[in-house]
């Protein structure tokens, strides 16, 4: 495994269209800066919102995983998750104008060469791993669906999957070693049993289906007028079995590609946990509701060994915003102006940095032989931070101030000394209305949580 982050060299192109909305979708997948992770954005929509690629995100998991963020989706995403997980790629932006990652082949094999192709670049940042610590289990026992994580120095998979269904009998896949991946497991298309066409159909799913991008496994017998229905359906001008009960289906990839497909998903759907992992995972018949479900517990249990999620700080990497652009947004000025750069914002969540230096001025009456920064002024520039992130909601920030309104929750865990570079990260928890914003606000020191509040704030449109 690598031990340090990769992005991809140069963007990447793909057209294509989704398997379930039938829309037409351009993706370019972008470059981006270490401890970014992995981002969607829908760049049709206005604003351009960005989603994080975790399962905190997922909002639907019928027959695909969506990710969804203030009404708007973005569908199918456990493909290009898999092949970026699968090559170890940390940092990206996925950019796409429709509503839906394209289906390509039905398989990462696609993205997978397109990120190959475009090239890696190592990044000089070691990677975060989670570390399963202790065993978890998942079981859905009306489903007979199970999923296991144990305590592992590597990342493996092994997957099991078994049907009612003569045609395609009981399979495993594993996978040892995420290196593999490509070769192994990305060549391995979506599957879909003949019974379940039509009703998926009737559900407004696979409107992009066609028998290019999935291999459909005849599971019970089949009438010329069936047959022509289904050629209608998937806009063909016949629709045959093959002698191995595939409807129109080249020869399979490897025996068991229905089993290593499943494995394509639990891979993609696992890099919903928002870090690499280390640990063997074991799954019987995972499906996407039991994957998001699973890696939604073992992404708790990360967060859980981490305490919060920290935020990753490169004193070497471009600033969102410099000094100078900052005092271009807040009101405050020096020595009020407590957000020395942003190094990360998006419409969620921003992080802002603060290097509190021993020559402070409000260390000449706070202690001054023993200097700590004042509480209050540790929440002012987290406060500060939290403003950047609701004035980058308008257009013009510079005729709007934000104004503190209420503070709870509040805890101080940790002296902050000169010396200390402060990294704070504040969080919408709501939607913004009628100009209140409600944050979640931390501040680390050394990766150590030193305060942390839920605050209040309003926009205010300046007088002219």
């Amino acid at each position: 495994m690598h031990t340090t982050q990769h992005t991809i060299q140069q963007a990447v192109k793909l057209l294509g269209v989704g398997i379930h909305t039938g829309c037409p979708v351009t993706l370019t997948c972008l470059p981006a800066a270490p401890d970014h992770g992995i981002k969607f954005q829908r760049v049709d929509v206005p604003d351009r919102p960005t989603i994080e690629a975790t399962a905190d995100r997922v909002v639907d998991v019928t027959r695909s995983t969506t990710l969804g963020c203030n009404g708007v989706r973005i569908g199918t995403v456990e493909h290009i998750l898999a092949a970026l997980s699968g090559l170890e790629i940390d940092n990206a932006l996925i950019q796409l104008d429709g509503p839906e990652v394209p289906i390509m082949d039905g398989s990462a094999l696609p993205f997978v060469e397109a990120f190959q192709q475009a090239g890696l670049v190592e990044q000089g940042v070691s990677r975060h791993f989670f570390q399963i610590k202790e065993s978890l289990l998942h079981r859905d026992e009306a489903q007979d669906v199970e999923l296991a994580a144990f305590p592992l120095a590597d990342y493996r998979l092994i997957v099991m999957i078994g049907y009612d269904a003569t045609i395609l009998e009981s399979q495993h896949a594993s996978l040892a070693h995420i290196g593999d991946f490509a070769q192994e497991v990305a060549p391995c298309r979506t599957f879909s049993f003949l019974h379940e066409l039509e009703a998926l159909h009737s559900q407004g799913l696979i409107r992009g289906g066609y028998l290019d991008n999935a291999v459909v496994i005849v599971d019970r017998g089949r009438s010329v007028q069936e047959l022509a229905c289904l050629a209608k359906l998937f806009n063909r001008a016949n629709t045959q079995v093959t002698q191995a009960d595939m409807l129109n289906s080249v020869t399979l990839r490897y025996p068991n590609e229905p089993a290593r497909h499943k494995l394509l998903d639990l891979v993609g759907d696992l890099a919903l946990v928002g870090q690499p992992i280390k640990g063997q995972v074991v799954a019987h018949k995972p499906g996407h509701a039991a994957n998001v479900a699973f890696a939604k517990k073992l992404r708790k249990m990360m967060l859980r060994q981490d305490g919060l999620p920290i935020p990753r700080y490169n004193i070497n990497s471009k600033p969102v915003f410099d000094s100078r652009q900052i005092t271009k947004i807040l009101p405050h000025r020096y020595p009020f102006q407590l957000v020395d750069k942003v190094i990360q914002l998006d419409d969620r969540t921003v992080t802002g940095i603060k290097n509190v230096t021993v020559n402070e001025p409000f260390f000449q009456g706070h202690f001054p032989n023993n200097p700590v920064m004042p509480g209050v002024l540790q929440i002012e520039a987290i406060v500060q931070t939290g403003g950047i992130l609701v004035l980058n909601t308008v257009p013009d920030p510079e005729h709007y101030s934000t104004y503190f309104l209420a503070i709870d929750k509040c805890r101080f865990r940790k002296m902050v000394l000169p010396g200390d570079t402060l990294v704070m990260r504040c969080e919408l928890l709501a939607n913004i209305k009628r100009g209140i914003a409600k944050m979640k606000g931390s501040a680390f020191v050394d990766n150590k949580l030193a305060c942390e509040a839920i605050m209040l704030a309003q926009i205010v449109k300046d007088k002219a």
